[in-house]
């Protein structure tokens, strides 16, 4: 056999290529379950856990080091792991061994970005909010005013003609039942999963950012990001 024959591989046993971040994401929680976590309240990082990865995942094709930095750089920067990163917390490496434990200015750094988060959030929120109603106030004043026609008045029937009416049936009023939804248990709500979000009388399809015990973060096919409670989400 030549060699160039024996390093060929054949398309079921090369590894599938993961291309977006939350792909990539359950792919290292599902490497390193002890290290990163899907839900719940994660465990703060090693410090130069990046260098880890890249030497246990160099034969590794699935993800590229550009990819492992974009990752680790969205699951720093989430709520959840802000939040978590508080001091006297142990750091955990790929294994999940504890280690360097967080410090006030490390705590403190944390508390700052996610307060800045929050802040930029809400400052998204409220610009989307005069976007939809500026668009809303523009739409009205193109519409045309409607203008009210005079009634006109059926002829009255001459003494010599009889007319026969018939009394009118009363029309009866056909109400739809609402459709029913159902509450989204804990097993459905999964980051990046679909659910159902009910915004006055009309639920709205929503996409999964983040999940943080019961508060659950969703954006709006608008791009709209509202953080709500998960008993008020419900099956898409």
């Amino acid at each position: 056999m030549k060699k160039s024959e024996a390093l060929m591989t054949t398309p079921t046993e090369q590894s599938v290529k993961v291309s977006n971040v939350k792909d990539i994401l359950t792919y290292l929680a599902a490497q390193f379950p002890a290290c990163f976590s899907l839900t719940g309240e994660p465990k703060p990082l090693k410090i130069g856990i990046f260098q880890d990865l890249a030497h246990r995942l160099q034969d590794d094709a699935t993800v590229s080091k550009t990819q492992l930095r974009q990752a680790l750089r969205v699951y720093t920067s989430s709520w959840r792991y802000l939040e978590s990163t508080k001091e006297g917390v142990a750091r955990v490496d790929l294994d999940g061994a504890p280690g360097d434990v967080i410090d006030a200015s490390q705590a403190e750094h944390a508390n700052k970005v996610l307060d800045e988060s929050k802040a930029k959030a809400a400052e998204k929120r409220k610009a989307k909010i005069a976007e939809a109603k500026a668009k809303q106030a523009t739409v009205a004043a193109d519409k045309p005013a409607y203008k009210k026609m005079p009634n006109k008045k059926a002829p009255s029937p001459s003494k010599s003609t009889k007319v026969h009416q018939k009394p009118a049936s009363a029309v009866e009023t056909v109400t739809q039942p609402a459709p029913s939804l159902q509450k989204a248990s804990a097993e459905h709500v999964v980051v990046g999963g679909k659910v159902l979000l009910k915004l006055g009388q009309s639920p709205m399809l929503a996409t999964v950012l983040e999940i943080h015990k019961d508060d659950v973060t969703v954006q709006l096919g608008s791009g709209m990001v509202i953080k709500t409670r998960q008993d008020s989400l419900y099956l898409a």
